[in-house]
Order: structure tokens, then C-alpha cells, then sequence
């Protein structure tokens, strides 16, 4: 990456933390899962809320009776905006993609390639669909790329979501 293609300090996330209460332990997969969208999502991202005058952000994540919230500071900790968004256009995607994700982890363990690989492309596929159902949900909010959509869409998944 050449420095021309970083994302600008004031458009993206310096930190990112799930609320522990609302953490949904489903396994060494998804927490390792988890990890390692947290850890992506810092290395490159583009997050900028609308009608900001920059960051970089802090952004911690929650549910709070079925609403996904976003508690998004400076980079010094001071409140910037808070977004409550439903999780009812979700629900089915992140159910699917639980499902999807129960059996591709079963399937790695035991299965051929090429049904590993089936069963991946429709992981895959229910990704891009939450993540593009998120970034609908966050327009007019924050403006976040195809990439940040992705990882935030797995970090959702892991909140204890009960759907």
C-alpha cells in the first residue's frame, strides 16, 4: 500500500470494543473470528459520520433491547454521536449466516474440499448481503466502505444476538 492509498486519519477508526454483556460466546471459531475482524477492521477502514468534522473514531458496540447501538468518540474518548439502529432487518441474514457458519465449521473438520467450498461461497454470500443491508441501514448516519461494512457486519454477529 502506498501512503496516497491510506485511508485519511480523519475518516477512519482507531478503536473498536463490543459490549461484554452483550457478547455472544459462541465458540473458540467465532471469538477467534471476532479477533480477527477487530484486528483487520483497525488495520484499514474507512468510517466517517456524516456532518462530522473528522476523527479518527472510537467506536464501541451494543445491543440494548433489540437495537444495535453505535457509540461512536473522538479520538480522546469525548462523546461524538450515538446511532440506535432496529436489528429487525438483520435478524434473518445473521440467523442464516449462524447457521452457515455452524455448519462450515463442521465441515472443515470432516468434509471433502469441494463441499467445504460450496458451503463457503454461501457464507460468503450471506456476508456481503448483512453487510450491505448494514450499510443501508447506517446511510444518512456514517459512510463506511465495502470492506468496513464486512467486518463490522461480523462483529454484529458476534453481539448476542437473538434471533
Amino acid at each position: 500500500m502506498t501512503p496516497e492509498d491510506e485511508t485519511p486519519s480523519t475518516t477512519r477508526l482507531i478503536a473498536v470494543d463490543l459490549d461484554e454483556a452483550s457478547i455472544s460466546h459462541r465458540g473458540p471459531d467465532v471469538d477467534h473470528e471476532r479477533r480477527i475482524a477487530i484486528f483487520d477492521l483497525l488495520e484499514t477502514n474507512h468510517f466517517e459520520p456524516i456532518g462530522s468534522s473528522g476523527g479518527p473514531y472510537r467506536l464501541r458496540l451494543a445491543l440494548q433491547e433489540n437495537r444495535l447501538v453505535f457509540e461512536i468518540a473522538l479520538e480522546d474518548g469525548a462523546a461524538h454521536a450515538l446511532h440506535v439502529l432496529s436489528l429487525t432487518p438483520l435478524k434473518r441474514v445473521i440467523r442464516d449466516y449462524f447457521v452457515v457458519c455452524d455448519t462450515y465449521y463442521q465441515a472443515i473438520r470432516t468434509a471433502s474440499p469441494s463441499q467445504i467450498e460450496a458451503i463457503d461461497m454461501g457464507r460468503r454470500g450471506l456476508h456481503d448481503e448483512g453487510s450491505q443491508l448494514l450499510r443501508d441501514r447506517l446511510t444518512g448516519k456514517v459512510a463506511v466502505d465495502h470492506d468496513t461494512a464486512r467486518r463490522l457486519f461480523t462483529l454484529i454477529c458476534a453481539l448476542h444476538v437473538k434471533v
